[in-house]
């Protein structure tokens, strides 16, 4: 035997039982690590795209807060820089002469009473669909989600004679009732799943105590509903807070009682004329903080709700 001859000696037989790789298969820990930069990959395009849409987002809300501040003539010389100084008569100029300040007043006063009137005919009606059977119960529920797939616009119309039969056209009275309608759908299809996941161990100890039916709602399931109430609500406020169709066609004739949003179009379009463009942007301002403000308040709370109704 030549002494510089290699002897290939064969790799050890798997033991009994072992399971044997494919052929052709890449290591475990070649496969693991090309998993781990596929998944880096997509992470890091999610944050970019997020980036992106935070960017979108708040650079209009952070130019019209700056904007607010100028005068005309900064406004178009110099629209991305700072103000040279704080002007906050521009605010005051907004809230007093363009009547912002009313405007506002209105605005609360209309979306507090309906969204209070949403959330307790939403939660009862919801609570109802959800914990009780009877005959008609899916019926009447998926009535009320259908109003979702329904656009505003297409009922303005036979809307605007409706309430005007009533005699509740040019009123507050008429307006809350068609936000509390149009914002139903939505409050029932949510609390309805959010409700079904309480517990029914609760609800029978309370109708062992005796409670009724009305007190076990407001008394037991209520309080253990909060976080989707408290979720629900914000996104009712938000919505109807920004609503300007309904108002507009609802109270076309009674300019004492407009929202914000019909007065910040108004003051839009005598910006034109009267060359008041940081009153305009200060108007606009007023009306976007109490959104944010509320929404940076209760953040969590719509977090949590939003999340307990998807665990059961």
């Amino acid at each position: 035997m030549n002494p510089h001859t290699t002897t290939q000696v064969p790799p050890p037989a798997p033991a009994a039982g072992a399971a044997v790789p494919p052929a052709g298969a890449a290591p475990t820990g070649r496969r693991f690590r090309r998993r781990r930069s596929e998944v880096s990959v997509l992470t890091g395009l999610g944050q970019v795209a997020l980036i992106v849409w935070a960017i979108i987002v708040i650079a209009p809300i952070l130019w019209t807060f700056l904007a607010s501040f100028k005068n005309t003539a900064e406004i178009f010389s110099s629209p991305w820089t700072m103000p040279d100084h704080l002007r906050w008569e521009n605010w005051s100029r907004a809230w007093t002469k363009a009547h912002v300040g009313r405007y506002f007043l209105n605005s609360v006063l209309v979306v507090s009473l309906s969204t209070f009137g949403t959330m307790l005919l939403g939660s009862m009606a919801a609570y109802v669909l959800a914990r009780y059977r009877f005959w008609g119960n899916r019926i009447i529920y998926y009535l009320f989600v259908s109003g979702l797939a329904f656009p505003v616009f297409l009922a303005l119309v036979p809307l605007f004679f409706v309430v005007k039969n009533l005699g509740l056209l040019d009123s507050y009275t008429g307006l809350i009732l068609v936000y509390i309608a149009y914002s139903l759908p939505f409050t029932i299809f949510f609390l309805a799943a959010f409700f079904k996941t309480l517990p029914s161990s609760v609800a029978e100890a309370g109708m062992i105590d005796g409670a009724s039916h009305t007190r076990l709602f407001f008394q037991v399931m209520m309080p253990m509903a909060k976080p989707g109430l408290v979720s629900v609500a914000i996104f009712n406020v938000i919505g109807q807070w920004a609503q300007y169709q309904l108002p507009l066609v609802l109270l076309s004739n009674a300019k004492d009682k407009w929202v914000l949003t019909q007065g910040i179009a108004d003051i839009s379009v005598n910006a034109g004329y009267e060359a008041d463009w940081s009153g305009l942007f200060a108007a606009l301002t007023i009306a976007i903080l109490p959104m944010i403000v509320v929404y940076a308040i209760f953040q969590r709370q719509i977090q949590s709700g939003l999340t307990s109704g998807a665990v059961k």
